[in-house]
């Protein structure tokens, strides 16, 4: 009876075996392909908001994602509502308050501006380590497809300036969260990754 047992067992395991292999390999079901759509309709115009606070930038970091890169200033204990930016293109990188040129690498050039120090407003000590001319400290732009290069400008007036090289002028969206300005760079016009 064991016997007869394996001997069916064997049967069935052979015949499911021939079975599948005697479909045709266009007969089986097509998987179902993800396409991702990218937003599109944010534009290339300058953007701003009026708002400011006293609370300091102490970090500006990047990320890339499936339809754009990403950069993001915190401010930590700003509200939304408090933040203010002025995004936007520009021929060349003007430093506030000396007017000296910074180069910034790419085929464009963006100028972030956030209405908020990148000192103590209490002490006028540093609390972003950024340098005046320098790549942002700790970003690395290695694998990123909008983003080339960027640069710290300083903070003067309670206004802090960062230049952001792109590969060419690519739309662009900004956000505000808590404690974020949030600046997005499209890498197409197009809405496709």
């Amino acid at each position: 009876m064991v016997r007869s047992t394996r001997i069916w067992a064997a049967l069935t395991l052979l015949g499911t075996t021939i079975g599948v292999a005697a479909v045709p390999a266009d007969a089986a079901p097509a998987a179902t392909a993800q396409t991702t759509v990218c937003p599109t309709g944010w534009g290339s115009l300058p953007k701003t908001r009026s708002a400011a606070t006293s609370h300091p930038v102490t970090n500006i970091r990047t990320g890339r994602h499936t339809c754009y890169d990403r950069m993001v200033i915190d401010i930590p204990g700003a509200t939304a509502g408090r933040l203010g930016y002025s995004v936007r293109y520009v021929d060349r990188l003007y430093q506030d308050g000396s007017g000296r040129v910074i180069p910034v690498a790419g085929g464009a050039v963006i100028e972030v501006r956030v209405t908020a120090p990148a000192y103590d407003p209490a002490t006028g000590a540093a609390v972003y380590p950024g340098r005046p001319g320098r790549p942002l400290p700790g970003v690395d732009l290695t694998g990123y497809r909008a983003f080339r290069d960027t640069r710290f400008a300083g903070s003067f007036e309670g206004d802090t300036q960062i230049g952001l090289g792109v590969r060419a002028r690519l739309p662009f969206r900004v956000l505000r969260l808590d404690g974020h300005v949030v600046v997005d760079v499209a890498h197409t016009w197009t809405g496709k990754p």
